[in-house]
C-alpha cells in the first residue's frame, strides 16, 4: 500500500545511502529524533523522503546536511551510495569562523 506513494522511507534511504550500517539503527536513529527532513523533527522511520528533500542528521558529534538526489532499490557500492545524495554540510572552516564570531559577539556583550 504504501509503495504507491512517492519517494522512500527514511530509514531504508539512510540503509541504502550507507548513512548507517543496518536498516534497525536506522530505524532507531530517526525514532530518536536525531533527524530532520526540511528542518522538521521526525521520528517517524515510515516518514518519507523524495528528491529534493534536505535532511539535517545529527551523527557521531557533527551534524550533516544532505540533499535527497535520488531513491535507489537496494543498497548497493559506495560509490552507488554516493550519488543518491549531494552534501551540503557546512564545512569546518565555516564552522569555525561562525563560532569564532559568535564567541567574540558574546564577549563584545559583556563590556560595559
Amino acid at each position: 500500500m504504501n509503495e504507491a506513494l512517492p519517494g522512500q522511507r527514511i530509514d531504508k534511504w539512510l540503509y541504502f545511502a550507507r548513512v548507517v550500517k543496518t536498516r534497525t539503527l536506522a530505524s532507531k536513529f530517526v525514532q530518536s529524533g536525531k533527524v530532520r527532513i526540511n528542518r522538521q523533527k521526525t521520528d517517524n522511520a515510515a516518514r518519507r523522503v523524495r528528491p529534493g528533500d534536505v535532511l539535517t542528521i545529527a551523527l557521531r558529534g557533527r551534524v550533516l546536511v544532505l540533499r535527497v538526489a535520488g531513491i535507489a532499490t537496494r543498497r548497493g557500492p559506495a560509490s552507488e551510495a554516493a550519488q543518491l545524495f549531494e552534501d551540503v554540510s557546512p564545512s569546518s572552516e565555516a564552522l569555525d569562523a561562525a563560532r569564532s564570531s559568535i564567541a567574540e559577539q558574546a564577549l563584545d556583550g559583556d563590556e560595559p
